[in-house]
């Protein structure tokens, strides 16, 4: 079974440009120290069913799924949600 994990900050490829990539992702251990991996990464784990990511806490929270361009690049992006703003694409710079 995968290990839930809340994303809390991005990387972009261009942080001033909303539409650009996300390069990494990351977050907080249980035990206060910070993680961070590649997009490429999380994808790798979420689809051997290692590791699944969400966004927000409670009733606000967002499972971050897959998506896929129509060039067939994969990414991640937030599920459908409530709100009309990329819960993803708006997180906080990573350190």
């Amino acid at each position: 079974m995968a290990s839930s994990h809340e994303i809390r900050c991005i990387n972009k490829s261009d942080r001033t440009n909303i539409h650009e990539r996300i390069v990494n992702i990351g977050g907080i251990n249980q035990d206060g120290t910070r993680w961070k991996i590649s997009q490429r990464d999380a994808i790798s784990a979420i689809e051997a069913n290692k590791w699944q990511f969400f966004v927000g806490q409670g009733l606000n929270k967002v499972d971050v799924i897959i998506a896929e361009s129509a060039a067939g690049y994969k990414y991640l992006k937030t599920k459908n949600d409530t709100t009309t703003s990329n819960n993803l694409l708006s997180l906080p710079e990573c350190p």
